[in-house]
């Protein structure tokens, strides 16, 4: 039998301990109500994934404010008490399926496709994000030119995450990823090509990680010690996959450094493949960076599928938790196989068409 012992042992990040280390990776699934309210076939999505011996969910992002943050119709909001409310019966059910729950707490900025709130967009630059809108999401044609972000918005969005977060502990989550990955709102602040302000926010990298490792800080004494709290990190995006820092490692360590310096608990970093050398020339994986450089426990997303590849990360301590996406789609029972070396199903592509929603099919429980 092989010997996938790492991904078995209880891990604690925060105030949140982890019966192993597995997670699910947060995948949009525009499900909700048009007003943005949790529903039971949500409750029974995410159900089926703690039953199937998944230690953490991390849930799709969820919009925190009732202005620029919304970035899909049919997204899940926790900017109101009433949201909150309907995502009290997820949280539940997952906790008595016996697995922790984050919300993931995401602005789409300039990457906005479908917002009841407001009919423009905003972002770090007014620059366009590259790439076309996702159809699957039901977003069509290219992204809007935002419009630059004020002093004063940028307040509100700080806002927006910290009441947000207020929100998701009153429903009961056991702790917040902030979205600072994928082309979002925070990611474009870090992108170079997106990002030519010209004050503190703008320029180095030093200067590009602030608005996130300020949101982090903000929402991390917010929300106190008895929450857990991280942020999500990527290179690439929804609309442009091949994106890398142009400083490489050093680079990466200015922005793991900042974050890892903010009190939060976890940094949870996504790439193609996890396990990857980050850069051309270089030996160390995006994972392994974070962990080197912010001191805190790292979540690590990408391609990690085979339960070897997903062992030797843990076992390498390039990472303290893996997390998955596709593979939990299509094996939403994949610790449970793995434990008990059954064969895995392929991805059913059916699941993205025509909308990338909750199909009826998904709410069957596993075994």
């Amino acid at each position: 039998m092989p010997n996938f012992a790492p991904l078995w042992s209880p891990v604690q990040i925060g105030s949140t301990e982890l019966p192993n280390r597995v997670a699910l990776a947060p995948m949009t699934r525009i499900s909700a109500t048009e007003d943005g309210h949790a529903t039971e076939r949500m409750a029974s999505y995410y159900e089926a994934y703690a039953r199937g011996g998944f230690g953490l969910l991390i849930t799709e992002g969820i919009y925190p404010d009732t202005a620029y943050s919304q970035g899909y119709l049919f997204q899940p909001g926790l900017a109101s008490k009433e949201q909150s409310q309907s995502w009290a019966n997820v949280v539940d059910t997952v906790h008595a399926a016996g697995a922790k729950i984050f919300a993931q707490l995401m602005h789409a900025g300039a990457q906005t496709q479908g917002n009841r709130f407001v009919d423009s967009t905003i972002g770090p630059s007014a620059i366009a994000p590259k790439g076309e809108q996702l159809a699957f999401y039901r977003g069509e044609g290219p992204y809007p030119v935002p419009a630059e972000i004020t002093a004063n918005q940028m307040e509100q969005v700080r806002a927006g995450f910290v009441t947000a977060a207020l929100h998701a502990r009153e429903a009961g989550f056991d702790g917040v990823e902030i979205h600072g990955a994928n082309g979002y709102l925070l990611d474009q602040f870090l992108t170079d090509y997106l990002n030519d302000r010209t004050d503190n926010y703008g320029g180095s990298p030093k200067n590009r990680v602030r608005f996130a490792a300020e949101i982090c800080r903000a929402v991390r004494e917010a929300v106190g010690p008895d929450m857990s709290v991280g942020i999500r990190i990527s290179q690439s995006k929804v609309s442009d996959n091949d994106h890398r820092w142009r400083g490489g490692a050093e680079e990466a360590r200015t922005i793991f450094e900042a974050l890892g310096a903010t009190g939060i608990d976890f940094i949870h970093t996504t790439e193609y493949r996890a396990a990857a050398p980050a850069f051309e020339g270089g030996s160390e994986s995006l994972a392994a960076l974070a962990k080197k450089h912010s001191g805190i426990v790292v979540i690590a997303n990408g391609n990690l599928d085979d339960p070897e590849t997903a062992a030797s990360l843990l076992r390498d301590g390039a990472a303290d938790v893996i997390a998955l996406g596709k593979a939990a789609l299509a094996n939403r029972n994949w610790p449970h196989r793995v434990r008990n070396n059954l064969a895995f199903d392929e991805l059913n592509t059916s699941l993205f068409a025509p909308v990338a929603d909750v199909k009826d099919w998904e709410l069957e429980l596993p075994a």
